[in-house]
């Protein structure tokens, strides 16, 4: 848990995902689209990565714990949730304050 949080605190937008995961890179690609440069953690080519996701699937309260995004070092939660931020328009200025973009 204390490896999560501490990456997930060293930049503003940071993706705990697996490289197989096509819901990972479309999260990531939402972010790209939008002009963030997340940090992305591919947990299956991590070797701890298995710790982290069980860590991940505590934070979230489910399984599969992939794609789970942190903005401004506090967990946002997956692909539904981020989703949900981006379509009522509450996604960009909680990147603004993460300081994520500037525009």
């Amino acid at each position: 848990m204390d490896r999560v949080t501490r990456l997930a605190s060293q930049r503003a937008v940071v993706i705990f995902g697996t490289s197989s995961c096509c819901m990972s890179h479309t999260v990531t690609r939402l972010f790209v689209d939008l002009g963030v440069n997340p940090t992305v953690y591919e947990l299956d080519e991590d070797p701890r990565g298995r710790d982290m996701e069980k860590a991940l699937s505590k934070l979230l309260g489910r399984n599969p714990a992939v794609p789970a995004v942190f903005i401004g070092g506090k967990l946002v939660g997956s692909t539904d949730k981020i989703m949900s931020l981006h379509l009522s328009g509450g996604l960009v200025p909680m990147l603004r304050n993460a300081g994520a973009i500037w525009v």
